[in-house]
C-alpha cells in the first residue's frame, strides 16, 4: 500500500485544548509525525478537563484529539529543555503554537528564533483573535470567538436567550483553516526552499465560514438576526412539524419548491405573488411557514419523508447524535471506530471523515500517555547528533 501523503513530514505539537490539537491531529492522520510537546506534571489542560473518564486518566476529550501523536514533556521556561526543543526544531517541518500573542516571543520560540535554526520551518500560531490588532491581547475562547464574530447574534430563534453553536465552530474552524494554510506552505516551500509563518485565529475563522450572514448584511444594509433552523437563501429550507414530531426540507430551488407542492397537495401555491420565486419566499417565509404548517401536521413525520424523497425533495429525521452515529450510513462509512489504547483497552472515536481511495487512514498510534515516548525522541535526537547521547538519561 503507498504511504500516507505526508509521511516524512514532522510536525511539533506545541498546543493544547482543541484548535492546535486538531490542525496537528488531522496532519497526523494523514502520515505526518507529529510529537506532542507538553507541559510536565499537567500536560495538556484537555487531559484533565472533562467532567467525566473512561478507565484512566486522560478525559475523553483528550483522546478524541490527540491519536497519531507521540508526547515529550518539556519545560519550555528552563533552558535545558528549551535546548530539546531546539534540536527537535532541527528535524521538524511545521510547527503549531496556541499561546497568548507574545508568549512565544517570551519563551523563546517565536517563529523568528526558531526559523533562524531551520529556515525551511512552517510556523502556525493559533490565537483567539490573531497576532496583530487592537483585540490581539484578549483572552480567546470558541464561545468568545463566536460572540465577537456576528456567529452567536445570528443563531437560535427571535426573542429567546443568544444560543452558541453546539458545534465548536470557531475552534474547530481555526484548526481546519491552519491545516489549509499549511499544507499550501509546504507546497511553496518546494519551489522557494523556504518556511513561512502563518497566523490564524479563532475570530477570523468562524467570520470566515458565516459566507451567508455576510452576504446578507451587505445586500440589505440590516445585520442578521436568529431565524432558527430556516436559511438565509432559500425557502422553505428548515425543520417543520408534522403529526408526531419534527423533520426537516430542503426545497431550495424554483423545480423542488413545485414538486413540494406536488406531494403536499398544494398547488394553488403556485399562483401566490408571495410565493412565486425563491427571493419572494424568502422575504415571506414565516407566512409561508404558517402556510404550510396544518397541512404537514396531517401525517406523520416518516409519511412525509418517504413521500418527499420518493418525489426528489431532500427531507430528514432530526437524529440524536446516538442515532447519527449508529445509523446505517454513518456505519457504512466507518465513521465510528475502536481506537486501542494502553490504559482504555478500546474505545470509540469518530472515524475519518476523508475517505483516501489507495491510501487509507488509520491509527497508527493511539492518544498518547503524558511523556510516554521521551526516551525513543531523546535517543531519535542523539542518533542524530543533535543531542549528546547521555542525555537519553535524563528522560
Amino acid at each position: 500500500m503507498p504511504d500516507l501523503p505526508l509521511k516524512g513530514l514532522r510536525v511539533l505539537d506545541i498546543s493544547q485544548v482543541m484548535a492546535g490539537p486538531f490542525c496537528c491531529m488531522l496532519l497526523g492522520d494523514m502520515g505526518a509525525d507529529v510529537i506532542k510537546i507538553e507541559p510536565p506534571r499537567t500536560g495538556d489542560s484537555t487531559r484533565h478537563s472533562m467532567g467525566f473518564r473512561l478507565k484512566g486518566e486522560d478525559s475523553p476529550g483528550f483522546l478524541a484529539l490527540n491519536r497519531n501523536k507521540r508526547s515529550i514533556t518539556l519545560d519550555l521556561k528552563d533552558e535545558a529543555d528549551r535546548a530539546v526543543l531546539y534540536a527537535l526544531v532541527q528535524t521538524a517541518d511545521i510547527v503549531v503554537e496556541n499561546a497568548r500573542p507574545g508568549v512565544a516571543q517570551r519563551l523563546g520560540i517565536d517563529y523568528d528564533t526558531l526559523a533562524a535554526l531551520n529556515p525551511r520551518l512552517i510556523y502556525a500560531s493559533i490565537s483567539g483573535f490573531g497576532q496583530t490588532g487592537p483585540w490581539a491581547q484578549r483572552p480567546g475562547f470558541d464561545l468568545i470567538a463566536q460572540a465577537m464574530s456576528g456567529v452567536l447574534s445570528s443563531n437560535g430563534f427571535p426573542g429567546m436567550e443568544p444560543a452558541k453553536n453546539s458545534i465548536a465552530v470557531a475552534d474547530l474552524g481555526a484548526g481546519l483553516f491552519s491545516v489549509y494554510g499549511i499544507l499550501s506552505a509546504v507546497i511553496g516551500r518546494q519551489a522557494s526552499g523556504q518556511g513561512q509563518y502563518i497566523d490564524a485565529s479563532l475570530l477570523e475563522a468562524a467570520m470566515g465560514l458565516s459566507i451567508w450572514e455576510t452576504t446578507e448584511y451587505w445586500g440589505t444594509g440590516r445585520a442578521p438576526t436568529p431565524i432558527g433552523s430556516a436559511n438565509r437563501m432559500s425557502a422553505p429550507y428548515q425543520a417543520v412539524r408534522a403529526s408526531d414530531d419534527w423533520f426537516v426540507i430542503g426545497a431550495a430551488n424554483q423545480g423542488l419548491w413545485l414538486k413540494l407542492l406536488q406531494v403536499i397537495g398544494r398547488p394553488e401555491l403556485q399562483e401566490d405573488e408571495r410565493y412565486a420565486t425563491n427571493a419572494a419566499r424568502v422575504a415571506n417565509r414565516e407566512a409561508l411557514i404558517e402556510e404550510l404548517a396544518p397541512t404537514f401536521v396531517t401525517r406523520t413525520s416518516q409519511e412525509w419523508i418517504d413521500a418527499l424523497l420518493t418525489a426528489g425533495v431532500p427531507a430528514a429525521p432530526i437524529l440524536d447524535y446516538g442515532e447519527a452515529v449508529a445509523s446505517e450510513q454513518a456505519v457504512a462509512r466507518d465513521m465510528v471506530m475502536q481506537v486501542p489504547h494502553p490504559v482504555e483497552g478500546e474505545f470509540r472515536a469518530l472515524g475519518f471523515p476523508v475517505k483516501m481511495r489507495g491510501t487509507p487512514q488509520e491509527v497508527r498510534l493511539p492518544p498518547p500517555l503524558l511523556n510516554e515516548h521521551d526516551d525513543e525522541i531523546r535517543r531519535e535526537l542523539a542518533e542524530r547528533g543533535l543531542l549528546p547521547a547521555t542525555t537519553e538519561a535524563m528522560a
